[in-house]
């Protein structure tokens, strides 16, 4: 693939397509690599038919570690999206790519702090630096708000409407969502923007919300690490993303409306959303044994049996 042609994929992916900076370095990723099985048997990756692709797949399997099923889905949209574009561009009439079927993936229930779990944590952040501030309001705010490390990352000065309690988020596809900031998540940025965030600004600070200990913006990797010693620190195994997934699952257990979590979370479909609500096996048989009419009977008929 000559190099015009993998950059005017990538303002595909980026212009029309309205795809993640991560989604498309991946899928750029994996069509370069598919360039280099091609070239290698002297064709163009545009030139590929079906049985060369499972060929490069076979491959890039035996060729030291094993593929998962999940990468190798995620080396299949990428081509898919490649052979679209192609058709797009007239390179080609067909995508060869999606007469390949994709394996079935196992859905990864999302981990989830309890309400007791993230109060203990956010309680840890020693707020008497300016640090711990910071810390303190990114963390709450993620999990007040539901928001991805990579729009809590974006958030600039401009996005937050503290007066009408709302900030605003740019999330995928630089789509944007008001989200309602709630008192304990406004208190926390309030006290940072107040007392915290001047100390740590420096003279081209920029706008940007969340800063580092040298006045730029703290990035995704700032951001793990701080929450990574925070949850260490108190025994607790978790992901900076886990905050989101509890808010999702919080809400619901609350009596949220799926469609109303869906807006909060900026899901594009809603069957995304639907992971959330899982509920505990051993919850659901007390549900069952509780309010079915069917199990109280069986649950009556037994005990009068043990008379």
């Amino acid at each position: 693939m000559s190099d015009d042609l993998l950059e005017r994929y990538r303002d595909y992916l980026e212009i029309e397509l309205r795809l993640s900076g991560q989604t498309v370095g991946t899928y750029v990723r994996e069509c370069e690599a598919a360039t280099a099985f091609a070239e290698q048997a002297g064709k163009r990756l545009s030139d590929l038919d079906s049985a060369a692709i499972v060929d490069y797949l076979v491959q890039r399997d035996v060729a030291g570690v094993p593929l998962e099923q999940r990468t190798l889905s995620k080396i299949l949209s990428a081509l898919r999206s490649f052979y679209q574009f192609c058709i797009l561009e007239r390179l080609r009439s067909d995508n060869p790519a999606k007469r390949i079927s994709s394996p079935r993936v196992p859905h990864r229930l999302p981990g989830v702090l309890s309400v007791a779990e993230i109060d203990r944590l956010l309680g840890s952040i020693d707020t008497s630096r300016p640090g711990g501030l910071r810390d303190l309001a990114l963390f709450e705010l993620i999990y007040s708000c539901g928001l991805r490390i990579s729009e809590a990352v974006a958030l600039d000065l401009g996005d937050l409407f503290l007066p009408e309690a709302l900030i605003r988020v740019r999330g995928k596809g630089d789509k944007q969502r008001l989200v309602p900031l709630g008192e304990d998540a406004a208190h926390c940025l309030s006290e940072y923007l107040a007392h915290g965030r001047p100390h740590l600004s420096g003279n081209d600070s920029g706008d940007a919300v969340f800063l580092n200990r040298l006045g730029a913006r703290l990035s995704r990797k700032g951001m793990w690490k701080r929450f990574h010693e925070h949850a260490s620190a108190i025994g607790i195994e978790a992901k900076v993303h886990t905050l989101r997934h509890s808010f999702a699952t919080h809400l619901l257990q609350g009596g949220a409306d799926l469609r109303s979590v869906q807006e909060l979370l900026g899901h594009a479909d809603i069957g995304t959303t639907q992971i959330y609500t899982h509920v505990d096996r051993e919850q659901l048989r007390e549900y069952h044994r509780h309010y079915h009419p069917r199990a109280v009977a069986a649950q009556e008929q037994g005990d009068h049996s043990d008379r």
